[in-house]
């Protein structure tokens, strides 16, 4: 399973941990994914999405369909 948006494409970036000593080691920054369902009322449709914290707070401000039609224009989807 990868842990990538299926709306905005956020993925894991790397960076490193720093020890009090400041020693350094490698390590990964993984998004805040959540398995959320949503209901489409134009289709009568239940879409499953694996999508960020900052995709849902987007689909609340636009809604599902408005963010799915904003991103169909744009070619990401």
């Amino acid at each position: 399973m990868s842990r990538v948006c299926d709306l905005t494409g956020k993925r894991a970036i790397t960076g490193n941990n720093v020890s009090h000593s400041n020693r350094k080691s490698k390590r990964r920054f993984n998004p805040n994914l959540q398995l959320k369902s949503f209901y489409i009322p134009e289709t009568g449709e239940w879409i499953r999405l694996k999508v960020s914290t900052s995709a849902l707070r987007t689909i609340d401000k636009h809604g599902i369909t408005g963010t799915l039609n904003k991103l169909f224009k744009k070619g990401k989807i």
